[in-house]
């Protein structure tokens, strides 16, 4: 059963600005949108994003974020998450909805469907694990809580969206997170399905610990581009995943913008 925006979103009753992640493919808002390129530099370095100004008013704001960069030049590796969410941290972002380009390790999802991440498995290995205790009289390190992985107030407001605009979407998914660049093995797939993952990717983590450390709300949607490699014929390719996610990111952003107006709508904008 489909439960209201208000049962599920009444924690949001301060505003707060609200930042998209674009992952592979969604590396630009739409022509319509105005975006002023804007930097703000952190402990961590120096971190590029627009502010967008079209039908945003005070004190409310929206950021957007391309993870790779406006030309996909950053690798998954090569990414600063600790810099991207500091910086977001510092323009008093309370909630983050990004994108994820993922490969499905189960055949009951399929190309072109979107899924809404509800658990993770981290199978990283060359990271940063934590933004806390890392500066020389900064905040000192704690253990953080993931007994619910994602923020089940935005995972709301996007079920909410996508029931406004007309969209399907699975609403619970585990996704295992890998360095990369390169694609997993199929013996790799077949012991991340056996895991109980659905879907994976290389760049949800550790970006999504370290929004719950710096106290942002953070919700994931995945855009499957291709079955996982030993599920079907054809080699996986990078080519293949840009092509797929072309085909998914107007809807994509038509779901990520409606669910923005939800939390606004939440907000009293």
């Amino acid at each position: 059963m489909q439960l209201s925006e208000t049962s599920h979103l009444e924690s949001m009753v301060n505003f707060g600005n609200i930042a998209i992640i674009g992952g592979t493919g969604f590396e630009r808002l739409p022509p319509d949108m105005f975006g002023e390129d804007i930097v703000v530099e952190t402990n961590f370095g120096d971190v590029h994003l627009m502010s967008v100004s079209n039908n945003y008013v005070e004190p409310y704001k929206l950021y957007f974020l391309s993870r790779h960069g406006s030309t996909h030049g950053l690798a998954p590796h090569q990414i600063n998450y600790r810099a991207n969410i500091a910086a977001l941290q510092q323009l008093e972002v309370r909630f983050i909805l990004a994108t994820n380009a993922v490969g499905a390790l189960r055949t009951a999802m399929q190309p072109g469907e979107l899924v809404l991440m509800d658990d993770f498995i981290d199978y990283t290995r060359n990271r940063q694990v934590t933004m806390m205790g890392v500066e020389p009289g900064g905040e000192k390190w704690n253990h953080t809580d993931f007994s619910n992985p994602y923020s089940e107030n935005l995972r709301t407001a996007i079920r909410n969206a996508a029931e406004n605009v007309g969209l399907s979407l699975h609403t619970r998914c585990t996704y295992l997170c890998v360095d990369g660049p390169r694609f997993e093995s199929p013996a790799e797939v077949r012991m991340f399905a056996a895991w109980g993952a659905d879907v994976v990717g290389m760049t949800g983590l550790p970006e999504a610990i370290f929004a719950r450390e710096a106290k942002i709300d953070y919700a994931a949607v995945g855009i499957i581009t291709n079955l996982a490699a030993g599920l079907c014929s054809q080699p996986v390719s990078h080519e293949g995943v840009v092509d797929a996610m072309a085909l998914q990111i107007p809807i994509v952003r038509e779901l990520l913008l409606e669910a923005c107006a939800v939390i606004r709508r939440q907000q009293g904008f």
